[in-house]
């Protein structure tokens, strides 16, 4: 079906409105972060560089690692940013430009956010790696969508939902699951377990600076919560949107964080930035 001009908007080049990107520059495993800088630092590991643009908090750069082609794209912090990145990325590649109707035949990217955390279990040490197997998101996103959960996905929510007793006003959570695959690949690299995605960085996250929680005592909630094999173990701003709407889309999903802080243990990292060096080379290396 042919999309009106106000709902997918293109440069005059053809590229979509956000990014800037056409189908020819994205490759078929795409590397999120949150930070623009952090694009650099993964195409500085890269044999070559094809292809560089920045719009607002979006850079891309893409290029060649041991002949293996690589897009790293910057998406800015939350899961508003991830409506755009992922949709605009879907569009880019399934999309045509000249007619705005869907392709007869479909790309599916790999789309592996890497990026950083606060951990939820006392165990878990600073600059090292959580991975997401599952994502229960308190943002809301997926909700504007008809997007409907597995049953395993389903249980999950459910279990959550029971364990915590938010208030009426807290979005109850939604699950989504990493890809299978993707999961096997790189599970040598750090400790799976659940993760909460969060829609802000203070309050969502069960800071407190001058204005009280409406959920006291949330993290100690969220730490206590067992569902089967799995735990929760960390707190990130991007994977639930990451999963939900790129799974939906047919696309392939998976986040790996460094740890920076720990909450139960109220460690943050001396400098976490090796550790991230580290998580981009292991993650290229390993593609």
């Amino acid at each position: 079906m042919s999309q009106p001009e106000t709902e997918l908007i293109l440069n005059a080049d053809g590229s979509v409105y956000h990014l800037h990107l056409k189908n020819e520059h994205i490759a078929d495993t795409v590397l999120l972060v949150g930070d623009p800088g952090r694009v650099e630092r993964i195409s500085s590991f890269f044999d070559s560089i094809e292809f560089t643009i920045s719009n607002r908090e979006f850079a891309t750069h893409t290029g060649m690692y041991n002949g293996k082609r690589v897009t790293a794209l910057s998406t800015g912090i939350g899961t508003d940013n991830l409506d755009i990145v992922v949709n605009e990325l879907d569009a880019a590649v399934n999309i045509n430009p000249a007619t705005k109707e869907t392709n007869s035949s479909l790309r599916s990217l790999n789309l592996i956010r890497l990026g950083t955390c606060g951990a939820l279990q006392a165990d878990l040490d600073v600059d090292s790696v959580a991975i997401t197997e599952h994502s229960i998101g308190l943002d809301g996103v997926r909700h504007f969508y008809d997007i409907e959960p597995s049953s395993a996905e389903r249980k999950l929510e459910i279990a959550f939902q029971a364990h915590m007793g938010f208030n009426e006003k807290i979005n109850k959570g939604y699950a989504s699951s990493a890809d299978p695959q993707l999961l096997s690949t790189f599970e040598t690299i750090g400790s799976s377990g659940i993760t909460v995605t969060a829609n802000g960085f203070f309050g969502p996250q069960g800071r407190v600076l001058r204005l009280p929680l409406s959920t006291p005592n949330v993290n100690e909630s969220l730490t206590s919560f067992h569902h089967e094999s799995g735990r929760i173990i960390n707190y990130e701003m991007e994977s639930s949107a990451l999963y939900s709407l790129g799974k939906a889309l047919g696309h392939r999903c998976l986040c790996m964080c460094v740890i920076i802080g720990n909450r139960l243990a109220g460690k943050f990292s001396k400098d976490y930035h090796p550790a991230i060096d580290n998580l981009i080379k292991s993650t290229l290396n390993n593609l």
